[in-house]
């Protein structure tokens, strides 16, 4: 049975649709089978080539029970879904069927106060930092804000995904065919803390230096083809 996770968040801008991405192409590359899932009726579904995970378009109620009631159906897999943002009674189903929750936010003040009403709302909910700040004297500050607004919370924060450029490209109709090492490497630590927080078991399956060698597992499933395209892709763990 497919684990599901969502990616939610009652304020616009954290960069829920970039971190889902971000996860489903590390769950690839450490040899998971991942499906990343769209709801937001603001975007157009991207195009799956280049991709280590198939996506899924559930811009729709309906859709969306059937993407994720077929994925429950197949073992193995993992789910994430974009929740979008500023959709609160999505946000609660989402919540609901969900096996783990992210609450992405960035390093202002408005985003950590959302956050923590999030927090306190989704009680199994992780947040995280995203884009966050490299250079190290902005990064001691943001940290210490954060300290000392989220302390309650420090044991439901994963650690930081910093800001880069290049994840920019994941959201890209067509991702090129190679994506910067600094990317590879930024999606897989973050499925790693999701996969640990999970108690699922990952290993490396790919290097940064032969990502280039290995075939792409990449696929873009409407509810209705998924069962079919998903159990004809091979397992890659």
């Amino acid at each position: 049975m497919a684990e599901i996770i969502c990616v939610i968040g009652n304020k616009g801008g954290t960069g829920k649709t970039t971190l889902s991405h971000m996860l489903s192409q590390g769950l690839g590359l450490l040899g998971h089978r991942a499906a990343c899932v769209l709801t937001d009726t603001s975007r157009e579904p991207l195009s799956p080539a280049g991709r280590r995970y198939i996506t899924a378009d559930a811009r729709t109620r309906e859709a969306l029970t059937k993407v994720v009631d077929k994925l429950r159906s197949l073992e193995g897999w993992l789910g994430v879904i974009d929740g979008g943002g500023n959709r609160t009674e999505m946000d609660r189903k989402l919540y609901a069927m969900s096996d783990i929750v992210l609450l992405p936010f960035r390093e202002s003040h408005e985003d950590i106060r959302t956050v923590v009403r999030d927090l306190e709302m989704f009680p199994r909910a992780y947040a995280v930092p995203t884009q966050w700040p490299t250079n190290a004297w902005q990064r001691e500050a943001v940290d210490r804000s954060v300290a000392q607004l989220m302390g309650a919370y420090r044991h439901r924060i994963l650690n930081p995904v910093l800001a880069l450029s290049g994840t920019k490209l994941l959201l890209q109709k067509q991702i090129p065919e190679h994506l910067p090492t600094a990317v590879a490497n930024a999606c897989r630590a973050l499925a790693r803390q999701v996969l640990d927080v999970m108690d699922i078991e990952h290993a490396e399956t790919t290097t940064a230096a032969d990502d280039e060698d290995e075939p792409q597992l990449s696929g873009r499933l409407s509810p209705a083809d998924m069962p079919l395209r998903l159990q004809a892709n091979r397992r890659t763990h």
